[in-house]
């Protein structure tokens, strides 16, 4: 980790300034063991890597196995920030624990909890999130895969895709619509045991920075009545306040991106030797690392804002949600990560395009953080509504 500072801000408190050196230092050791070469081997090591040191245990309530009395905001982001940093799947296999078990944290049965979280933390099942369709990706509210009861089950039609963890996961919080009430009224959510009768994997997904991804068919699809997450009806407000929980830590793992092409970047203008000199001491190279650095610090701002609001409403007994601010972070975060990312390519020339580089990975793995868990387009239009929401 290169520049600690930020950490001596009001936002934290000295554990967490412990939290990420230990990390870091967890990182570093780890990162270097886990072969790459088969992406789903690959994620599966680290979900068992980061189960046996303790870091899952940040995703679940202390209740079952946590680290902490309620999921922390803080925590999270310290720890997406510092695995994005040295490996962006390490960094996918903690957030999807996190993401894909929040819903059965915040509102599942005691059974559902006491049989899921506790595996989760040991990092023994592996979480997904299913919620996007086919036709129903920032539209959330349009998803068109049904259940009906048939007596003390429910049957599932349908489809999900984009699902990550599609193939390897052990259960799917799955999101359907089970009323005809209009807009996101109808929709409810259920834990899919991923060997249920009726659920299958349709296609599996190849994207620019390969991570299990997959579309899942729902055929007759049967699930008991006990698997369902909240009351019917309920599942819209909780896939968003799940959302609101992780939305914050999609802007640290874009903090993470960065921080590490600005050390990449600032490393090789040092070294580079050209025209007597070093790339370091252009005026334009100076300039480059410069919006660099104050576009990182500008997103780390944000994003610990949020974080620290959101812990905050929390440690008062609720609050209201900071949706708002944990959509400025996610936005401006994961741009101006890309953005960060590009100039260090640029910086690096004919090497930043070069397979296998560390920039050149940084540019893949970046990218789809502006779309997952609401593009950026949504978030300013949640921005928008929630300021005229607000009057301020």
């Amino acid at each position: 980790m290169s520049d600690r500072r930020y950490l001596e801000l009001p936002f934290f408190e000295p554990r967490h300034g412990e939290l990420a050196t230990a990390v870091d230092a967890w990182a570093v050791r780890t990162a270097t063991g886990i072969d790459h070469s088969d992406t789903d081997a690959a994620c599966r090591a680290w979900v068992r890597a980061l189960g046996e040191a303790g870091w899952l245990r940040y995703a679940v309530p202390a209740s079952h196995g946590g680290a902490l009395p309620v999921l922390e905001s803080r925590a999270l982001c310290l720890l997406r920030e510092t695995l994005a940093r040295h490996d962006g799947l390490a960094d996918f296999a903690f957030a999807m624990q996190g993401l894909g078990s929040g819903p059965i944290t915040l509102a599942g049965s005691d059974a559902l909890r006491a049989r899921w979280l506790p595996k989760v933390a040991r990092g023994e099942a592996i979480a997904a999130f299913a919620l996007s369709e086919p036709d129903a990706g920032s539209d959330v509210a349009a998803m068109s895969t049904r259940a009906r009861r048939d007596g003390d089950h429910w049957v599932i039609d349908g489809a999900k895709t984009w699902i990550s963890n599609g193939g390897i996961a052990d259960f799917y919080v799955t999101f359907v619509r089970t009323s005809e009430e209009p807009s996101a009224r109808g929709i409810s959510a259920f834990v899919v045991d991923a060997d249920a009768p009726g659920l299958s994997i349709a296609e599996r997904i190849d994207v620019v920075a390969p991570h299990p991804l997959a579309t899942l068919a729902f055929d007759r699809c049967r699930v008991p009545a006990s698997a369902m997450l909240g009351e019917p009806g309920a599942g819209f407000k909780l896939a968003m306040s799940n959302l609101d929980i992780f939305r914050s830590s999609v802007a640290a793992a874009a903090l993470g991106f960065a921080r590490r092409a600005l050390d990449e970047g600032l490393a090789h203008a040092r070294s580079r030797k050209m025209f007597g000199g070093a790339l370091a001491d252009f005026q334009l190279t100076q300039a480059a690392l410069a919006e660099m650095a104050s576009a990182i610090d500008a997103s780390m701002l944000l994003t610990y804002r949020a974080a620290w609001l959101r812990d905050a409403a929390v440690a008062k007994g609720g609050g209201e949600r900071q949706t708002r601010e944990a959509a400025m972070a996610k936005m401006v975060a994961t741009e101006s990560a890309q953005q960060v990312v590009d100039r260090a390519v640029q910086l690096f020339g004919g090497l930043g395009v070069k397979k296998g580089s560390v920039v050149e990975r940084l540019y893949r793995e970046v990218r789809a953080l502006r779309i997952y868990e609401g593009a950026t387009e949504v978030q300013k239009l949640i921005i928008g509504r929630e300021l005229l929401k607000s009057g301020a």
